[in-house]
């Protein structure tokens, strides 16, 4: 797979393509080999999410460290296999 479809795959992701979508565009037979390649992408667009929702509640810590860069699955996500 070419940087430029993972870039325009991500792009897609990043904006709200549905899954199943982008495999039918990269041609992938099963949408796992979909889901595997852009998971830590998946997982950084459900941190900002939850973070989004804490922000809008108001329910997050004032005192947070550091900021979370998105690397790790947010709270009760199962990874895709």
């Amino acid at each position: 797979m070419g940087g430029s479809s993972v870039a325009v795959s991500t792009l897609f992701l990043e904006q709200g393509v549905e899954l199943v979508v982008i495999k039918e565009l990269l041609g992938h037979a099963h949408i796992g080999v979909t889901a595997t390649v852009y998971a830590h992408v998946r997982f950084h667009l459900q941190r900002q999410a939850i973070d989004l929702l804490g922000h809008a509640l108001g329910n997050l810590p004032e005192t947070a460290a550091e900021p979370d860069d998105g690397d790790d699955p947010p709270l009760g996500a199962v990874p895709v296999r």
